[in-house]
């Protein structure tokens, strides 16, 4: 693997993404945004790409996904933050209503549409919109902390300006449900979901028999792992299963959804990855947006509630490995971003961009093991799915 290969990347990014705010005690909080982006600079990342300011989506961008209903509840609720009993999955713990919340969801996904414009003209190889990855949003209603899904706009947007097969890998612990649902029946998105099973976990759903629909069977993947997973399992199963699938499928352009609540310091889920095996799958999709989708790669955010300790560096190192110049792991993160955490926050944030972790899986190839759940959970993906794409589910 070319850890190093020249790449032309861009971040679309301006301080006015983080206005998407559900308030202080929600548990996503856009000053890991702003911490990513800090850390970044210090670390140099942001020497190597592009930085562009986000445009907003338009009303016609969001229709291509969301019903023109729920769009004005979201813009009224929007208007009255006060009201009650509101429709769409609005209000709430996980989707409570701000001043301007439309305006806000608007402009993540115009972020998120601008990185895949970027992306389809060649303008850079790479683009990332790490405020984005709103993957539970559904076209009717809200969900999971997501308004809008700025997911599927921007692969609707890719489809309708060229590209005819955009494959969508999603690595946050959670189900990428809503671009799934919206997708489902359509051949010329690949979706692969790698998360902790819905039987312990938001929003429940995600099995490997949920392969596609009439029209597009074996076109959506799901990768239900066991809770407790750790690098060297959730490789395992992520180089068993994406790799011969992005192969054969073949797109035109690679979207990932880079959600970083899979970390065993999430308070919101179980799994137990560190920062460096997070490192490894994003050197892995890297080489495989230039291996199978002509490096075309446009890469978003996601989940991620441990936003000190680990969104940061996760995302870091994302950017760096966008930008084919990936940061070292064992290295001291900068001092002046240290002292910036904890005047901000008044917490102290970690020493080092690695967990100390290695990044080692047995390969698939070498053989399954039918006693453990994650062996299990693997082969049932690709009984379900494999098949359907010319692949033998049992090499």
């Amino acid at each position: 693997m070319d850890e190093h290969r020249s790449c032309r990347a861009s971040l679309v990014y301006d301080e006015s993404l983080t206005g998407y705010d559900f308030g202080p005690e929600h548990p996503m909080n856009p000053v890991r945004v702003d911490l990513t982006v800090d850390l970044a600079r210090h670390a140099g990342v942001l020497d190597t790409l592009s930085v562009v300011a986000a445009p907003d989506a338009t009303e016609d961008d969001l229709v291509t996904v969301h019903d023109p209903a729920m769009i004005e509840a979201v813009m009224r609720s929007s208007r009255d933050p006060a009201l009650t009993d509101l429709p769409r999955g609005l209000g709430g713990d996980d989707n409570p209503t701000f001043a301007r919340m439309h305006e806000a969801a608007r402009h993540v996904v115009g972020a998120s549409v601008e990185a895949a414009r970027q992306v389809c003209t060649g303008q850079v190889d790479h683009a990332a919109n790490i405020a984005g990855g709103l993957h539970h949003a559904m076209p009717d209603r809200v969900s999971g902390f997501c308004v809008y899904n700025d997911v599927a706009v921007a692969i609707r947007w890719l489809l309708e300006h060229g590209a005819e097969r955009v494959a969508y890998v999603d690595v946050d612990v959670h189900h990428g449900d809503g671009v799934e649902r919206i997708f489902y029946d359509d051949p010329r998105v690949l979706t692969i979901s790698l998360h902790e099973t819905g039987q312990m976990l938001f929003p429940g759903t995600g099995f490997p028999a949920e392969s596609g629909g009439p029209d597009a069977v074996g076109t959506a993947v799901n990768v239900a792992l066991p809770p407790g997973t750790a690098d060297a399992g959730w490789l395992r199963a992520f180089h068993a299963v994406v790799p011969p699938l992005l192969r054969e499928f073949a797109p035109d352009v690679l979207v990932t959804q880079q959600g970083c609540d899979s970390h065993r310091d999430d308070p919101l889920a179980h799994l137990a990855l560190s920062v460096d095996g997070q490192r490894a799958s994003y050197l892995a999709l890297h080489e495989l947006a230039h291996e199978t989708a002509g490096g075309k790669w446009v890469a978003l955010g996601g989940g991620g509630y441990a936003v000190v300790d680990v969104v940061p560096r996760a995302w870091t190192h994302l950017l760096g490995v966008l930008a084919g110049a990936p940061l070292a792991t064992d290295v001291a993160t900068p001092e002046a971003w240290r002292e910036g955490v904890l005047e901000r926050l008044g917490v102290r944030a970690p020493s080092r961009m690695t967990d100390g972790r290695s990044a080692a899986y047995k390969d698939w190839g070498e053989g399954f093991d039918p006693d453990t759940w994650l062996d299990r959970a693997v082969q049932a993906t690709r009984d379900a799915t494999f098949p359907e794409h010319g692949l033998d589910p049992m090499l």
